[in-house]
């Protein structure tokens, strides 16, 4: 009795410094999604044509909400078998608000209608009770809108999509405006513990710039320690995303530039689509990660379908456990045949230090108006640090 109260006010005492509280037995849920694409509409949906956007992220959410009521399958997973009962975490990893290129809407009516489903509309616990937390970070459609494209847009610039993701993410003392709100020095990078795992979040794709931020985040944390990263890019970027590496710097309709990153693109004068377009961008990307081994798996967006995959780099000297996830509205296969939409269910267990991925399939019945969520395809991996 006395070491059972003696462990306990250890506990205490770990926890009172500012420690993680523990809880033994407990998993980590995760729900992750990416571009909501407010602002456009689905050819199809549920038997009607031409669909907005809200009605879609708005049945998607009806979905995520009965996941807790979800029994796992048999997949020998984590949790395989089990009730989920809570979901700790929401992620959405950008393109919240479509590019507003005319005749589409503006980024403040794109937030207002995401935040209305998103913050407002869920209805997640997690395992304390308390709301699901929603953790974001941004895509080329929402820094496109803040910092301008060479197609003309109405209006020209509308930050807010950036301003209210920094906001919420980056918390800072003094909340951005979009009258103050500076792509160059306002990146939306941040990080967190999540019982032992450090999950980091970047800006669009981790280019020489946010490396260094990356760098600095990862001192904080022991070499053991495993390393997830969402951003929104895939590993292999877009070399359209970079900026024009020609004097004056300009997005033309020639070029071809977005002007994204603060990278430079270095294979040429005018953004290309073939695969090794980005081969110089990726060898500094996959030199960072031999550096830091513990970094173990890469979520993201942009290009969107449910994937489980190794990212090999350029040299295929290098091996990242990658997951790709579907859109509400732009995926690539899901656009076509609205049964295959999907979204993640993310479950950790840092005891073990595992990860399973589990794709969850939520419209298999479009007649139905009732939420069902399908499971499909998973992958479990080991977040074990070798030494």
């Amino acid at each position: 009795m006395q070491r059972h109260l003696k462990i306990a006010l250890l506990l205490g005492l770990l926890i009172g410094l500012g420690y993680p509280s523990i809880t033994f037995g407990q998993i980590v849920q995760m729900v992750y999604t990416s571009d909501a694409h407010y602002g456009i509409t689905r050819k199809n949906f549920k038997g009607d044509t031409a669909v907005n956007a809200k009605i879609v992220n708005a049945a998607m959410i009806k979905a995520i909400n009965t996941v807790p009521a979800l029994t796992l399958p048999d997949d020998g997973g984590i949790a395989s078998g089990k009730k989920v009962t809570a979901v700790d975490y929401l992620i959405q990893s950008g393109d919240i608000a479509n590019r507003m290129e005319i005749p589409y809407q503006s980024a403040a009516t794109s937030w207002a209608q995401f935040e209305h489903d998103y913050r407002y509309g869920v209805t997640l616990k997690d395992h304390q009770h308390k709301p699901a937390k929603l953790l974001l970070a941004p895509g080329n459609h929402d820094i496109s809108n803040a910092i301008g494209y060479s197609k003309p847009m109405n209006p020209k610039t509308d930050p807010t999509a950036m301003v209210k993701i920094y906001n919420l993410m980056m918390k800072p003392a003094q909340p951005k405006t979009n009258e103050n709100y500076n792509y160059t020095t306002d990146k939306v990078n941040y990080s967190l513990n999540i019982k032992g795992i450090h999950v980091i979040f970047i800006t669009l794709w981790p280019d020489s710039a946010e490396r260094i931020w990356m760098q600095k985040d990862l001192q904080k944390v022991a070499n053991t320690t495993p390393v997830i990263v969402f951003c929104h890019d895939q590993p292999t970027c877009e070399s359209k995303h970079f900026t024009n590496p020609v004097p004056p710097y300009n997005m033309t309709l020639d070029n071809k530039f977005e002007n994204l990153t603060a990278e430079h693109y270095k294979e040429g004068h005018v953004a290309a689509k073939n695969d090794g377009a980005t081969d110089i961008e990726q060898r500094g990307w996959v030199a960072f990660l031999r550096a830091h081994p513990n970094i173990k798996a890469y979520f993201h967006g942009n290009s969107n379908w449910n994937e489980f995959y190794v990212y090999r780099g350029p040299d295929n000297d290098v091996a990242l456990n990658t997951f790709r996830v579907d859109s509400p509205m732009k995926g690539e296969y899901s656009s076509k045949d609205e049964t295959k939409l999907s979204f993640q269910l993310i479950s950790l267990d840092a005891v073990k230090q595992e990860l399973t991925v589990r794709e969850c399939l939520w419209d298999t019945e479009p007649t139905s108006q009732l939420p069902k969520v399908v499971f499909g395809d998973s992958k479990t991996i080991s977040l074990v640090v070798k030494r």
